[in-house]
């Protein structure tokens, strides 16, 4: 059980108790001997989940480290060793860290508002990363190869198990919308628990990689990435998702260093350069529905230098109005009915479920373009938007090089 107190954060439930919240797990019916065991390792990692709600001793002395952030350019020029040894150090680092850092999370679902810390679904990504951090704090040091073998079981299962967490986050904070009061601890929230999530899933992406032999890889750094392929990629994936809605979608050019190649992660790209094509080609056709095979193209011109490399995508679907143009970049759980009223602001084609877009977290309420916005500024860059109302929009997404001039971004 658990208190309402007026800090409005979530704590033991004790004698002067106003508000009682309980947390009610469905029983199964059991047929074996087995299944009981079972239901009893289960029950055991329950209570242990739902302790740590208040019982937090070894959450909270973790979550008073700091975390160790490596630079891109460590982990590109770290090399291999013949007898798998930067596997290993590499393994040691991930123990040691990702308990830490999934206890900074911890902290932050803490701090939540009372309202918004008791939904259930809030409540879910909370239980699931109680749940990494003891599987993750559990686990026995790693000395030798069998141990990182197992190690990599339990990381890649944590990986399919919170795969969902951003599609929840945004569900959980639309249902609790009109309690929402400040939204800027919301945004704060939002931000640095996604930018986590991603960092996370990189590292954790990145060990299990290592053990995978690819030329132009290190890991998930692919050594020449090329902008053009990455963006011809989506540009497809947008395009089968606009001819689905519409019958037809808009032809895309592409312009600029188009021959450009330098180390960097497909990852982040693969999360932020579908939701822009997407808005891109959505804009230019609701702007068009009375002549939808003449519309005009999308034109997307890379700039590459020595310090950073920009993506400029540009439509004419008629650009944002004046009086939304400056929240486009908030979550908008709490406009839900001004975003419907906007193609670049509402869920892109969210009458279509599964698409296919296995890597993009941008499922709709609102997430997509502050997601990528707080995506790019932990790279060290940067996502704005140009509008001009009454022609088109756009958007400039700007990466810092992994070794290029100046200081790297870490992770």
């Amino acid at each position: 059980t658990y208190s309402c107190v007026s800090s409005g954060r979530i704590k033991p439930a004790g004698k002067h108790t106003n508000c009682i919240l309980i947390c009610v797990y469905p029983v199964p019916r059991f047929r074996s001997t087995s299944s009981m065991q079972g239901f009893s390792e289960l029950a055991r990692e329950r209570s242990k989940t739902v302790t740590s709600f208040y019982n937090q001793s070894a959450i909270d002395v973790s979550a008073e480290k700091a975390s160790v952030r490596l630079t891109l350019a460590t982990l590109l020029y770290s090399g291999k060793s013949p007898d798998g040894h930067h596997i290993l150090s590499s393994a040691k680092y991930l123990h040691k860290e990702l308990p830490v850092r999934i206890a900074h999370r911890i902290k932050g679902f803490r701090s939540l508002p009372f309202i918004i810390g008791c939904n259930p679904t809030i409540l879910q990504v909370h239980e699931l990363y109680i749940r990494a951090y003891h599987m993750l704090s559990d686990f026995p040091p790693i000395k030798d190869q069998d141990m990182e073998a197992r190690f990599c079981k339990l990381v890649q299962q944590l990986l399919d198990d919170h795969k969902d967490v951003v599609t929840m986050l945004a569900q959980g904070f639309r249902e609790c919308r009109r309690h929402v009061q400040d939204e800027m601890i919301l945004r704060s929230f939002l931000d640095t628990t996604l930018c986590s999530r991603l960092g996370i899933r990189m590292l954790a992406t990145h060990h299990l990689a290592l053990h995978e032999e690819n030329a132009d890889f290190v890991g998930i750094i692919c050594r020449r990435l090329s902008p053009k392929k990455i963006i011809e990629k989506w540009v497809d994936f947008a395009r089968r998702l606009c001819e689905h809605q519409y019958g037809n979608s808009p032809r895309v050019r592409i312009n600029g260093h188009v021959a450009a190649r330098f180390p960097f992660i497909p990852l982040p790209l693969d999360y932020i350069l579908p939701e822009l094509l997407k808005n891109a080609m959505r804009a230019t056709m609701e702007s068009h529905l009375d002549t939808p095979y003449n519309v005009p193209d999308v034109v997307v011109t890379i700039a590459n230098n020595d310090i950073d490399f920009v993506i400029r995508i540009s439509d004419r679907g008629g650009g944002i109005p004046h009086n939304i143009v400056d929240k486009v970049m908030d979550y908008h759980f709490s406009t839900a009915e001004e975003s419907a009223q906007d193609p670049r602001m509402s869920n892109l084609f969210n009458n279509i479920t599964n698409s296919g877009n296995q890597s993009s977290p941008m499922h709709g309420f609102g997430f997509g373009l502050p997601t990528s916005r707080a995506y790019a500024e932990y790279l060290g860059g940067s996502l704005s938007v140009q509008s001009m109302q009454g022609i088109g929009t756009d958007v400039y997404l700007r990466l810092r090089h992994i070794d290029g001039k100046g200081e790297s971004f870490r992770v």
